[in-house]
């Protein structure tokens, strides 16, 4: 289902946008009561089952992280990713941080960043002086793939600015819709995010793969040891488990299958979404975030919007309080 403007003008929209994350558990604490061991977040789109952390070696702790490691982990990724010849792979320190330095690649001019979509990427380019609109020809372009909170697919007809950014942060889902294979087309950065799908965003890993001349620069930016010894072992060892990721992909879809046949046997529509989150029109958010914290579970509501609700996937041993909630 294509997602819906965040407005009805014609002309395309210069994007101001506050900062709104999902998270914040603390806040609906400070709201609602509770110790967050009572709480369960479905606020954000992190894998409640996440790849189980082998224990560390010693270097990994104790030592600055060498070539080697990195070496691994960066095989680790192309495989996994299918990665051309071609294109870099640069392993950062979270998504987050290298989408707050992707600006810095080119002149400020226009970036088209179609609505409604995760709001980092429009914050970032406009704190360096870009334009930012939804529609239009632009210098740079951003494409969340699957987008964030829609779940909607882009196309390589759509990546059509010199510096075009495709985001495929949930992308490890839906592994066949990449776009990976464009990676190495001049102007294309893609990336990827390790905290969603393997369920270990506290581990801050992240990869950009596309340009070469593009990467080399934002490794520059990063400056040296910009993954922690810890993160390019843990990274290593997750991408390498490929039977893990593929049992994961199955468990996710019937998950999400069954979250949104509780959801519309109460009342909610499905928007869209991806296997590890999900977009309903329930009619009134507010109102359903504030009756889901009653029972201590966080939901993620949408400044552009007061009828979405989104919802991550419950753990294992959550589905009968999600169920009772609702």
């Amino acid at each position: 289902m294509s997602p819906k403007r965040a407005e009805n003008a014609q002309e395309p929209c210069i994007l101001v946008q506050k900062r709104d994350h999902g998270g914040g558990l603390d806040n609906a604490i400070l709201t609602h009561g509770g110790r967050r061991s009572d709480w369960i977040d479905l606020s954000t789109g992190i894998n409640p089952q996440p790849f189980p952390v082998p224990p560390m070696t010693q270097d990994a702790w104790t030592a600055l992280p060498d070539q080697q490691a990195r070496d691994r982990l960066i095989r680790a990724a192309r495989q996994i990713w299918s990665v051309p010849d071609d294109a870099a792979v640069l392993a950062t320190p979270g998504a987050s941080a290298i989408i707050a330095q992707i600006p810095r690649l080119a002149k400020a001019r226009t970036a088209r960043i179609p609505t409604p979509t995760y709001n980092e990427h429009a914050a970032s380019f406009a704190l360096h002086g870009w334009e930012v609109v939804d529609t239009g020809t632009a210098e740079a372009c951003v494409l969340v793939h699957p987008n964030n909170p829609d779940g909607r697919l882009w196309s390589c007809a759509d990546a059509d600015a010199p510096l075009t950014v495709i985001d495929e942060s949930f992308c490890d889902v839906t592994p066949k819709a990449s776009l990976i294979k464009h990676a190495a087309e001049p102007g294309t950065l893609i990336l990827k995010s390790f905290g969603k799908f393997w369920g270990l965003a506290g581990v801050r890993l992240g990869f950009v793969i596309g340009d070469p001349g593009m990467i080399a620069r934002l490794a520059e930016m990063l400056g040296p040891w910009p993954v922690s010894g810890i993160a390019l072992e843990v990274g290593a060892t997750a991408l390498e488990d490929l039977h893990w990721a593929d049992a994961t992909r199955d468990r996710l879809a019937r998950d999400a299958d069954r979250l949104d046949a509780l959801m519309t046997a109460r009342g909610g529509q499905v928007v869209g979404g991806t296997p590890l989150f999900r977009l309903y029109d329930v009619g009134d958010a507010a109102a359903w975030q504030d009756r889901l914290a009653q029972a201590r579970i966080w939901s993620r509501i949408f400044p552009y919007s007061g009828r979405w609700l989104r919802l991550g996937l419950p753990a294992r041993g959550d589905w009968a309080r999600i169920e009772a909630a609702l």
